[in-house]
């Protein structure tokens, strides 16, 4: 397995405090440093247990849910029968004709065609299906959010460590040069160019620092949490030796490809509900009648509605068979998208590991010439610096080991948001 290992700052001292004795004080002082670091990245939270959280808390899935809800509910809106229309009127004053009516009163009910009721119930829930969807991909993209962010902490938090721990290396060497100065073996720009270096990683420690709060800002508002909790970080991320091998058909199955499955059956219930609604609606009722002379009567009503000269269903039948095929190549289209977006991470992945590989192999030949700069202290004829121009190129290759990491499950979680399905 391919574990993230920096050089060990603990290591090096060991071996230095061989060449050169460091002051009490100054061993006591580097213990402390790695307890603390040590210790300050020993306990991690779940990755996964903070995006549970995220998905119940997150406020843009909450609205989506809401809208499934609404979508929902429709169902029994689209039950409802048309209004019952209710009427009457009564005549004021004396009439001369003795049939003449005096009053009259009467209800009316209109009623859809057959099965229309029913095709409006289905096309609602195939609204709802569609709002499922959007749920499914509002999660996982909540997910791919809190990842990217917990990988960009854990990137930060590595590069705090490693820098922290080279300024702890300079202090050391700091110390081998002032004791050279005073035996004429360097120069005090020597020692001057060390607590430069030292200045300049403090600065980029700080710069980082501020990285870090901000970035812990956008973790918690991603998990809804109304103040900013500290996050943290795993003290060490495996990449697996070999990749598990990618079924491209299970790209297939991607909520963002299944919704345009869902649209279809939306446009397809329209289609159907649209042919019910054309078909003739028809009312029954009946009207109470109260006349002077005569009996009063009840009349039985009926009425039938049939739209003749009406084009907007036609209309409606054009726009489903148009909206039908624009869903098709919208399908195809986010299908070639999320394609290649998924290859895109695949590469990326690959290449991160790529470089991980080649900072390890840096790494070893630092350490190396580190180990022979140090040798030559026993002799009096080290040259500081060339032990600043090492450790230079070691913190580069450890900065750049610590980006291949972080880099690399970056691009995981985004695999994992194309391929993998609950």
């Amino acid at each position: 397995m391919n574990k993230i290992n920096f050089i060990k700052v603990k290591v090096n001292t060991q071996m230095l405090k061989s060449h050169f004795r460091l002051p009490a004080s100054s061993i006591q002082l580097l213990s402390l440093i790695f307890l603390v670091l040590m210790s300050s990245f020993g306990y991690s939270q779940n990755l996964q247990t903070y995006i549970e959280e995220a998905l119940e808390n997150n406020p843009n899935i909450q609205a989506v849910e809401k809208q499934h809800a609404i979508s929902t509910e429709k169902i029994a809106e689209v039950n409802a029968l048309p209004d019952t229309q209710f009427s009457g009127g009564y005549m004021f004053g004396e009439g001369n004709m003795p049939m003449m009516q005096q009053a009259e009163f009467s209800v009316m009910q209109m009623l859809p065609w057959f099965g229309t009721i029913a095709a409006r119930e289905k096309y609602a829930n195939a609204m709802a299906d569609a709002d499922l969807v959007e749920i499914e991909i509002a999660k996982r993209k909540i997910a791919l959010a809190l990842s990217q962010s917990y990988y960009r902490l854990y990137e930060i938090a590595k590069k705090q460590q490693v820098l922290d721990s080279n300024i702890q290396l300079l202090k050391v060497y700091e110390q081998m040069a002032l004791t050279s100065v005073e035996v004429g073996q360097a120069s005090a720009v020597s020692v001057l160019r060390l607590q430069m270096r030292q200045n300049d990683l403090a600065e980029r420690k700080m710069v980082l620092a501020q990285d870090f709060a901000s970035e812990q800002t956008v973790f918690n508002k991603i998990m809804n949490r109304k103040e900013v909790v500290d996050i943290p970080i795993v003290d060490s991320l495996t990449i697996p030796e070999k990749e598990v091998e990618i079924d491209f058909e299970n790209l297939n199955f991607h909520p963002e490809l299944t919704k345009f499955e869902e649209l279809n059956k939306v446009v397809t219930q329209a289609d159907a509900l649209n042919k019910k609604e054309s078909a003739p609606s028809f009312g029954v009722g009946v009207e109470y009648m109260l006349f002077n002379e005569a009996p009063n009567m009840v009349m039985p009503m009926a009425t039938l509605s049939i739209p003749i000269f009406n084009k907007k269903f036609k209309s409606v039948a054009r726009q489903n068979k148009l909206r039908y095929e624009e869903l098709n190549i919208q399908k195809e289209a986010s299908q070639n998208t999320l394609f290649t977006q998924l290859q895109t991470a695949l590469r990326s992945r690959d290449a991160a590991r790529i470089r991980l590989e080649t900072q390890d192999k840096n790494l070893k030949q630092a350490e190396n010439a580190n180990e022979i700069l140090l040798r030559n202290y026993e002799t009096g004829t080290i040259n500081f610096n060339e032990v600043l121009d090492v450790q230079e190129l070691q913190l580069q290759f450890q900065i750049k080991r610590i980006e291949a990491v972080a880099e690399y499950f970056k691009q995981s979680s985004i695999v994992e948001y194309y391929i993998v399905n609950e």
